[in-house]
């Protein structure tokens, strides 16, 4: 008449120590675990060891960041309650206590996970000398503190008390001290969990939920990162290799060769939307000195990189669905670079680091040597065009002219007023003088910038605006990058605008701020509104209006300036300057 229970355990995993219970007279037999909500606690089943239908493809379908369908907005009473409870005599009544308010299954997963994340503080000083370090739930929950071995084992005892299907992993992980490329050997280096949920098995890590460490490993901030519960196996393989292959909960599964070569994406990288990065190693070779990376994401973001700690030497442009980066290393050897991302909508100044590569660079391309004042990201995109730069002639963030003439048109939002200036490394241009390479042209709602270099080489053209209304500064707004092999090129600047040059004037001639001396010169100028205009030279050389246009000759003898002056009213008495051109010494 006597009844024996037999528990039959996988081999590579431990028997868990269940509570025994009595109930009652007569046989005893195990509870069922469905239907019982909180009536005492139940024994958990045996688990049985993953199989098929627990397995999700590999790689990521880019369909759900979780492996089960959850609406965090209805555990937002549920982890109000669990992080306000505060039991701390035994895990059985800790546990009893958050059960309260948790019906499902995931519920009572739910209340567990976030009362260790935001409850158990990661142990820097037991992770240094583990002889003082225990691990055994009772410890860890009066303590406060332990290390993954400790979060894992107190995850795993407190479902066991709710009646849940849990286990302890073991195996490699990319954590705190990771370093790319590295190889695993040895012991295991971390622990986490699996728990049944909805008839499959589902992956957590409440030791990476709660929180980080800092660079020295010598503090601990609790941070709490939603990423970790019910991570998606096929992301969760990103960082997690278990003893045991079939706890990847993959088809296929990776060898620990694949997960040694597989680029490591942070949690930032998928919480924010991100969806792929090529290349899918972690280590690049440059060809010819260059290597590019790119990411692919759902929404608007921007990025930004450093390579070496400099966002120097790399051409970033953003897309609407993600972002390209050519990097150019100036020295051959070993390069760290990081990209940064936030989303678009941030109002915060805060990038994350998301991507960590390598950069192997064998040979230099010197000639993609980029001024200083390039700024990241270069060229157009979808943010220029938030700030009212519509339709770019030049889409690309680079600029190539032959003969050192370049001209780039945009139509403007309403309301826009532009400053544009050109920089070089090389060039001994002085703040008045970058402005007066480039001519600002308008068109009803159409802005054309025509440039002329000064010498041949790298510059850059930043482009700045502001609301016509408001008084204040410009905003730097974006820039290109502009090349020149042309020696010959040497052109002067444009002439010199005053303040009442009005934005659509136009001047069709000359061109050059630098008149040849002793010479006639042919003036011819779009202006409107406007009664007289006058050429004053040695003499004064009235223009005569046709056809909206204001024509006539000047001679540049014995001057070394020329203006040009307008009469704005027929009545008034006297000129004001528009322009002011330079004569050439003979």
């Amino acid at each position: 008449g006597t009844q024996m229970t037999v528990e039959i355990h996988p081999k590579d995993t431990t028997p868990q120590l269940f509570k025994k219970l009595s109930f009652g007279k007569g046989p005893r037999r195990l509870p069922s675990l469905r239907g019982q909500v909180n009536k005492g606690f139940q024994r958990t089943e045996a688990p049985r060891p993953p199989g098929g239908k627990d397995l999700h493809a590999y790689p990521w379908d880019k369909s759900s960041l979780k492996s089960m369908t959850v609406d965090l907005q209805q555990f937002e009473k549920l982890d109000a309650y669990a992080l306000k409870v505060n039991v701390k005599n035994s895990v059985e009544e800790l546990v009893k206590v958050l059960l309260k308010q948790a019906r499902t299954d995931l519920e009572k997963v739910r209340a567990i996970w976030m009362w260790i994340c935001h409850h158990i503080e990661y142990d820097v000083v037991g992770y240094h000398n583990k002889s003082q370090l225990s691990s055994k739930p009772i410890d860890v929950l009066q303590t406060g503190k332990s290390i993954c071995e400790g979060y894992a084992g107190l995850f795993e005892q407190m479902c066991s008390f709710a009646g849940i299907q849990c286990m302890k992993l073991s195996g490699y992980s990319k954590g705190y001290d990771y370093k790319m490329g590295q190889t695993f050997t040895g012991d295991s280096d971390h622990a986490w969990n699996a728990v049944y949920l909805d008839g499959r098995w589902h992956l957590l890590d409440s030791t990476w939920g709660s929180g980080a460490v800092d660079d020295s490993f010598t503090k601990f901030t609790f941070r709490y990162n939603e990423f970790y519960f019910l991570t998606h196996p096929a992301l969760f393989i990103n960082n997690h290799f278990p003893d045991n292959s079939n706890w990847q909960l993959l088809k296929p599964t990776l060898t620990l060769k694949d997960f040694e070569n597989n680029m490591l994406h942070k949690s930032n990288f998928y919480m924010l939307g991100l969806l792929t990065a090529h290349p899918e190693t972690a280590v690049i070779q440059t060809v010819n000195g260059k290597a590019s990376v790119s990411v692919d994401c759902r929404s608007a973001t921007l990025f930004t990189f450093k390579l070496k700690g400099t966002d120097e030497h790399g051409l970033m442009t953003l897309k609407k669905h993600g972002m390209k980066l050519d990097i150019y290393p100036q020295k051959t050897g070993s390069h760290k670079l990081q990209i940064f991302a936030k989303p678009s909508k941030a109002s915060e100044e805060v990038y994350n680091c998301v991507l960590e590569y390598v950069v192997e660079c064998k040979s230099v391309d010197k000639a993609m040597r980029f001024p200083k004042d390039l700024h990241q990201p270069v060229g157009p995109s979808w943010f220029t065009e938030r700030q009212g730069f519509l339709r770019p002639s030049h889409p690309d963030p680079i600029i190539h002219t032959n003969d050192g003439r370049c001209s780039v048109t945009f139509t403007l939002g309403k309301d826009i007023s532009v400053l544009a200036s050109l920089h070089s490394d090389n060039s001994s241009l002085t703040e008045d003088m970058r402005r007066r390479h480039i001519m600002q042209i308008h068109h009803g709602n159409q802005i054309e910038l025509k440039i002329h270099l000064p010498h041949a080489g790298n510059f850059v053209l930043k482009i700045y605006a502001k609301k016509k209304s408001d008084p204040g500064n410009y905003d730097y707004i974006f820039n290109y990058l502009i090349t020149c092999l042309n020696t010959e090129v040497k052109w002067p600047a444009f002439p010199l605008s005053y303040s009442k040059w009005a934005e659509d004037y136009e001047i069709l001639e000359p061109l050059s701020g630098l008149l040849p001396a002793n010479r006639n010169v042919q003036f011819k100028l779009k202006m409107h509104g406007i009664a007289k205009v006058l050429v004053q030279a040695e003499n004064p050389y009235p223009l005569t209006q046709s056809r909206g246009y204001w024509e006539g000759t000047c001679n540049t003898s014995g001057c070394r300036e020329v203006f040009v002056m307008v009469h704005e009213n027929a009545n008034h008495s006297f000129y004001s300057h528009v322009l002011k051109y330079e004569v050439e010494t003979e």
